[in-house]
């Protein structure tokens, strides 16, 4: 259990200043006057929001002058060198605190002091005592060393490309939903950010879970001849469905009576019919062919063709889906391919899936698909685990804040622990896919060619 702590006071400092600490973007404040290591406080921002978001334990706090090299801690906190000067102009030195931020539970209302910007970088007094724990720390305990090393040492960024891809998109992440999930990426890569704190469930992507079940509804109200509303929703969440899969939909095929349901034009293309209901009829094979030929000739022969439906398929649909080169599955089987791609975005590759996607009743071939993805996903899980393994063998010998490691010694430790037996060219290239700055789950410090490329321990990726 987390040791709990009474806090009277609070540190006062500029909103941006605690947000970028709450986001993991610095380790860093700029107070007037030396902290002392150890000490606890809030984070009081300056401003009339009146909540208080986090709490702050000192760990160093050091006295600077303009003998720093102002250009790489410019770098490596948040202030431009314009403002470092500015600062050591008025008062000669910078107290530079090292901060381990902790999130509150919940906001923390107060009454907002009305001298709020003259008590700024030094503290007050709280109306109030927050009861605080260490439960929620912003960064673990790994990264949040390697940045106070890398801090203490004023040694450069090493991706200082990414901090700028960032900072630039940062004013996105709010309205789109893309724009954040590539910023919570970008933050996890670069260290300011943990998996723990971001990886929530994204409610917008709720309805993944009722595919199936709206399959289901299509059956109750077709029994009571009212199915209409319950088919048009199952269309739509199918058309949902394949576009998170990855398939760009063509919208002036919007189904309805005497329609086509769904026409895919990329990667490539795809007719597909949705058919609710206990029963998907015989005419079904009928309908996507006509509709299909009839919309576009000149690529229904050579496209993908998809039946979609909670139903049992009629003995002569089967027959015919097999004649035309069409795959029936169930919406439980969509739901699945869905879950995995949200889970692990960009698992699914529509190219492989089209092979699965065999005709007649593919359920079962696209289930031996989905249980292909999650083997080599847990490989590459078990891969970083053994990296993550040897870095906190190193720890308890060398001490070593970054410690790196061969593809040799990876291979010879997954090997041991985990039984199958892979050479250093599968591990090499494993390990190259894990380091991209586009997974980010591991780090690589090139060599000078072979296999002397060394890795270390970024992120876990977790199996759900």
């Amino acid at each position: 259990m987390n040791q709990q702590f009474s806090m009277p006071t609070a540190l006062c400092l500029p909103v941006p200043d605690i947000e970028a600490l709450i986001h993991g973007r610095t380790i860093a404040a700029l107070p007037k006057m030396f902290i002392r290591p150890g000490q606890r406080f809030a984070l009081y921002p300056a401003d009339s929001s009146g909540s208080i978001k986090a709490w702050a334990k000192c760990e160093l706090c050091q006295i600077l002058d303009e003998t720093k090299p102002l250009d790489i801690l410019s770098k490596l906190t948040i202030w431009t060198p314009k403002v470092l000067k500015e600062i050591l102009q008025k008062q000669q030195y910078l107290f530079l605190a090292y901060l381990r931020v902790y999130q509150l539970p919940q906001l923390q209302e107060i009454s907002v002091n009305p001298n709020i910007q003259e008590k700024l970088g030094k503290f007050v007094s709280l109306p109030n005592s927050l009861t605080v724990s260490e439960a929620n720390p912003i960064l673990n305990d790994r990264t949040f060393a390697q940045r106070k090393h890398q801090l203490e040492k004023l040694e450069p960024p090493l991706h200082r490309e990414l901090e700028e891809l960032q900072s630039a998109i940062a004013s996105l992440t709010i309205s789109q939903p893309a724009a954040k999930q590539l910023d919570d990426d970008i933050k996890v890569f670069l260290g300011w950010s943990s998996d723990k704190l971001i990886k929530q469930p994204d409610p917008n992507l709720a309805w993944i879970n009722d595919i199936a079940a709206l399959g289901d509804r299509s059956i109750e109200q077709d029994d009571r001849k009212t199915n209409y509303q319950a088919g048009t929703d199952f269309e739509n969440v199918v058309r949902d469905s394949l576009e998170l899969l990855g398939f760009t939909i063509d919208y002036a095929h919007k189904g309805g009576a005497g329609g086509l349901d769904l026409f895919c034009s990329k990667p490539y293309p795809l007719f597909g019919e949705c058919k609710a209901g206990r029963k998907i009829p015989n005419d079904t094979a009928v309908q996507l062919l006509n509709l299909g030929m009839l919309r576009r000739p000149d690529l229904f022969n050579q496209a993908a063709k998809l039946i979609i439906g909670p139903g049992e398929p009629t003995t002569q649909l089967q027959d015919a889906a097999k004649i035309q080169g069409m795959a029936i599955i169930k919406p439980e089987t969509l739901q699945k391919l869905v879950k995995l791609q949200s889970n692990y975005r960009n698992s699914v590759d529509l190219f492989q899936l089209k092979e699965y996607l065999k005709a007649g009743q593919s359920d079962e071939e696209v289930e031996k698909y989905i249980d292909q993805i999650y083997i080599e996903i847990s490989l590459r899980s078990q891969i970083i685990t053994a990296v993550k393994e040897l870095s906190e063998q190193d720890n308890e010998t060398s001490k070593a804040i970054h410690p790196s490691f061969t593809v040799t010694e990876i291979r010879v430790h997954y090997n041991v622990t985990h039984n199958p037996r892979l050479n250093d060219e599968v591990v090499h290239d494993l390990l190259i896919e894990l380091s991209s700055p586009l997974t980010g789950y591991l780090g690589r410090i090139k060599g000078s060619g072979g296999n002397s490329d060394r890795f270390y321990f970024l992120r876990d990726l977790p199996i759900n």
